[in-house]
């Protein structure tokens, strides 16, 4: 049950995002008869943000896989270095261009 709960904790106001914003677009595209609403743009710093997220979710799973789909405890150390390598990345990136 503790899954369950976790699960709608997450999965709904998520879902209330993307379908919202997704309806909200659609209508606006229709409303302005136009075929796309702006161009999207990837910033360097959502690119590192999208790295660091493949990075960091495949990194989990690959952990789980070696420790019987369990992340020890000690592997919150990893995810917060990571957090601090992506923090610095971010800034640097940020400033150098």
């Amino acid at each position: 049950m503790p899954d369950m709960a976790t699960t709608g904790c997450f999965a709904g106001p998520s879902f209330n995002l993307l379908v919202g914003t997704g309806l909200g677009f659609l209508s606006l595209q229709r409303k302005l008869e136009m075929t796309y609403i702006s161009p999207v743009t990837l910033t360097p710093s959502i690119r590192i943000g999208f790295l660091f997220i493949l990075i960091n979710c495949s990194s989990a799973i690959i952990c789980g896989m070696f420790c019987k789909w369990e992340i020890p405890h000690r592997y919150s150390y990893v995810f917060f270095a990571m957090y601090a390598v992506y923090i610095f990345v971010c800034v640097k990136a940020v400033f150098l261009t």
